[in-house]
């Protein structure tokens, strides 16, 4: 009998806007796909460390990091953490990730970075999420070449639709030069609130030039979500019954569904 490995899907989470829902969506799908009995892999791609706080890490107590796997000190199977979930783990971050971007500016294929790391595990799990920082920089450059598919939180405010494009020429060019694999799993609208026009025209809008690119699940404004990261939890430990967990729950089956036919 002949053993057969499937490496994981790893998907991305981008958008160079800050305040978008990117490590809310990162931490909370995860968690719901590792709950859902996949072994799944968190990967804090972003300097300032939410992902890793999110989960209930204290960046002071970590000694390596994802920067110390990226510039080559570090093996990945080293920085792997265990989260309060079994089938969750997370790659750490903290501020000195920002030092890859310096150090490695000389560096052959430095965009290849995360994919090299990675390729060393990826048949250990299901899903690989990455969380990337807010700006179209070399970490999320890393990201983008790493990944097979890229999801998009659209925050549901004013000036939501403004500066996709720019992400999107990101990708093009990504996908022309280094990893021509990379495809777009899908756009998730946050922050959605039913009571306001805006929210619905700015869904609307979204689903008239994305079409089926919009995932059917919402994200909306909920306290719920906000309060859970203080609390060093996902939402599906915080507050199960929440409609952000509920919500989350419904992302991550979505994807299962779909399961981005290979």
């Amino acid at each position: 009998m002949v053993d057969i490995f499937i490496m994981a899907q790893i998907m991305c989470i981008a958008n160079q806007k800050g305040g978008v829902g990117k490590t809310t969506t990162a931490v909370n799908l995860s968690a719901a796909l590792a709950v859902s009995e996949k072994r799944t892999l968190l990967v804090d791609c972003d300097p300032q460390g939410n992902a890793t706080t999110g989960l209930g890490l204290d960046k002071k107590s970590i000694s390596e990091t994802l920067y110390h796997g990226m510039i080559g000190k570090v093996a990945a199977e080293r920085l792997v953490m265990d989260s309060d979930i079994e089938t969750l783990k997370i790659i750490p971050s903290r501020v000195d990730l920002i030092g890859f971007e310096v150090e490695m500016m000389s560096k052959s294929r430095r965009e290849m970075s995360l994919k090299r790391l990675l390729s060393k595990i990826e048949d250990s799990f299901d899903y690989i999420i990455i969380d990337c920082p807010p700006s179209l920089s070399l970490l999320t450059v890393n990201a983008l070449t790493a990944a097979e598919w890229m999801l998009i939180p659209l925050q549901c405010e004013f000036y939501a639709l403004e500066g996709l494009g720019q992400l999107l020429e990101t990708m093009k060019r990504i996908r022309n030069n280094l990893n021509p694999r990379l495809k777009i799993a899908g756009i998730l609208l946050t922050m959605f609130d039913k009571r306001t026009n805006l929210s619905r025209q700015v869904a609307e809008d979204a689903e008239k030039y994305f079409k089926d690119l919009v995932f059917k699940t919402v994200v909306p404004r909920n306290v719920r979500l906000g309060e859970a990261p203080s609390f060093g939890k996902p939402i599906l430990l915080y507050d199960a019954t929440s409609t952000g967990a509920q919500s989350y729950f419904s992302l991550a089956k979505e994807i299962m569904d779909n399961s981005y036919a290979r």
